[in-house]
């Protein structure tokens, strides 16, 4: 995933860049409830996923066909088995969990463990270890966390398998985290990584939307707003952004901050749709930022 022709900023520049860096990640991965919002109201949810990558697969795919070293096919397969980890199996997992009636909040908590599931595989796998203040840290994210999703959670009549997949699909994005931020000998642009990874999603999903009933995406202004809020923010916005920053910094420092997240989309969700805000996710929202920010500057 590395491209050595990049020049990597030297340490003190990359501590200035940090906050907006971290910044910009968090709004744009918190953004996809808006898309799925629009969207999700006209299509079932493997239909949305299959357009959603699809559009920037084909998007990008000029893009990575001209700019950049000529792809090979062992860095293409690569990121087309990444493609299967993070895009398919890591949203079509959750996606499938919440058909299956497993609570909508109890599927975001889970998912926003990521970073808890990087920082234990990062220390065996890349040799990142977190000091105690960055445990600790975790520690005290985990609790906002839980303190923004409280109102949210319940536990439904899913079937077991279910609420296992949850699990399942957030130690898949973990992994494949941690694995990208270690493989440095097949070097690839960030545009090129992302077309390859969400075409190979957009063939699954598709596989998928057709066995359901078929790959017509509804004529609607509602799905065409939410086609290109999730193309434009949530995928093209949050995935180079979050794969520029395991370039740049700690893949445990950079998971960190999906712990912000939950309180962000919450924002989205009262800013966009009139959803309320409660004194609660405001006190979740304080704990989580500090223990991001311990968790960051260990």
């Amino acid at each position: 995933m590395t491209d050595p022709s990049l020049t990597l900023p030297a340490p003190v520049s990359r501590r200035l860049l940090w906050p907006l860096t971290a910044t910009l990640l968090v709004i744009a991965w918190s953004s996809g409830f808006v898309g799925t919002r629009y969207a999700s109201d006209q299509a079932s949810v493997m239909l949305v996923l299959f357009w959603r990558t699809l559009l920037s697969g084909l998007i990008l795919l000029p893009f990575a066909l001209t700019i950049g070293p000529r792809m090979r096919a062992r860095a293409v397969l690569e990121q087309m088995a990444y493609g299967v980890m993070i895009v398919f199996l890591y949203l079509g997992g959750f996606a499938l969990a919440i058909e299956q009636h497993v609570p909508t909040g109890l599927v975001a908590l889970i998912s926003d463990l990521v970073p808890l599931a990087i920082a234990a595989l990062a220390q065996p796998l890349l040799g990142e270890r977190l000091s105690a203040r960055q445990w600790l840290g975790t520690t005290i994210a985990i609790a906002g966390v839980l303190v923004v999703s409280f109102d949210s959670l319940t536990f439904g009549t899913a079937p077991i398998w279910a609420y296992g997949l949850t699990v399942g699909s957030m130690l898949i994005f973990a992994l494949a985290s941690v694995l990208q931020k270690r493989r440095r000998t097949i070097h690839m642009p960030v545009h090129q990584c992302i077309s390859i990874q969400m075409l190979t999603g957009a063939a699954l999903f598709g596989t998928v939307a057709a066995m359901q009933g078929g790959l017509a995406p509804p004529l609607t202004a509602e799905f065409a707003i939410g086609m290109a809020w999730l193309v434009l923010i949530a995928t093209f916005a949050a995935y180079s952004i979050y794969y520029t920053s395991l370039r740049l910094f700690p893949v445990a420092k950079v998971s960190a901050v999906i712990y912000l997240s939950p309180a962000v989309t919450m924002v989205w969700g009262w800013a966009m749709f009139s959803e309320p805000l409660t004194a609660t996710m405001f006190v979740g929202l304080a704990i989580t930022f500090v223990g991001v920010w311990l968790t960051s500057n260990g």
